[in-house]
């Protein structure tokens, strides 16, 4: 899916790399092997944009280029949640910690990725540490919602967490959004298989589970979170950005004031 001119993942690639992350793990399914070809190289292309003097779309083509040994790909062949994707590639994170990022989280506005907040925070705290939103109480049984044991303001240290809570049920509504800082014991915690909300694994419960070891924080994180796996938020996404570039907004802003201007005088 492609926000603006790039691609979702480009943008989870690109605040992945402000954070200093240089080493790339896709889980994959069937049908996505255009994610492997738009990360290669393309010679031709290079050579053509080159010789027809378009250095700026050149520079936008390099960036996309991953070199050799940084990225893997490993095919989940059962959608059987979260937390078995990610345990799907348990062998090639090793025993070190590591980041987890669902692209179709898209967070923005902010002075720095997201990530990046989340890796200069997580140097103070260890552990394990998750992005944290306030949601409307109404829309927390969407959610895997915290329950905090203190708040430290943009930190908060978690007693409990729960994965899609019942109406009316949630502990708070501090929601976790789709990036994670994780250690290896919770990759050793999704070895167990246990199916939790909606019969999946859920990554959810193999944090949990580190609450009372290596203990897990919520990161407030700076920024506009937009949820592109949903039409609305895919939508919101697309006029934000459109907003922020600078070859774009003013025609996007006009567009945006007839259309309205419109619409009111019809009513």
């Amino acid at each position: 899916m492609t926000l603006v001119d790039r691609p979702l993942v480009q943008y989870a690639i690109d605040e992945a790399r402000a954070a200093g992350i240089k080493e790339f793990i896709f889980v994959t399914s069937r049908g996505k092997s255009a994610l492997e070809d738009y990360f290669d190289h393309s010679p031709q292309l290079e050579q053509e944009l080159r010789r027809k003097g378009k250095d700026d779309l050149l520079e936008v083509l390099r960036s996309t280029n991953m070199d050799s040994g940084e990225i893997a790909y490993m095919r989940q062949h059962k959608a059987l949640g979260l937390g078995h994707a990610v345990w799907c590639a348990r062998r090639l994170i090793g025993n070190e910690p590591f980041a987890v990022m669902l692209p179709d989280d898209v967070i923005a506005n902010s002075d720095k990725p997201c990530l990046q907040q989340m890796v200069e925070a997580y140097e103070e705290t260890g552990g394990n540490m998750v992005a944290a939103m306030e949601v409307p109480r109404d829309k927390a049984s969407s959610y895997g919602i915290l329950d905090l044991k203190e708040d430290l303001g943009a930190l908060v240290q978690v007693k409990g967490m729960v994965e899609k809570p019942a109406p009316g049920t949630a502990p708070s509504n501090l929601a976790v959004i789709g990036r994670y800082i994780l250690t290896p014991n919770v990759l050793k915690s999704l070895n167990k298989m246990k199916a939790g909300a909606g019969g999946e694994i859920q990554l959810t419960d193999a944090i949990a589970a580190q609450i009372d070891g290596e203990g897990v924080f919520g990161y407030r994180f700076r920024g506009e979170r937009f949820d592109c796996g949903s039409k609305a938020g895919f939508l919101q996404a697309t006029v934000s950005f459109g907003l922020a570039r600078d070859d774009l907004k003013d025609e996007l802003l006009r567009y945006l004031e007839d259309m309205m201007a419109s619409k009111n005088a019809a009513q």
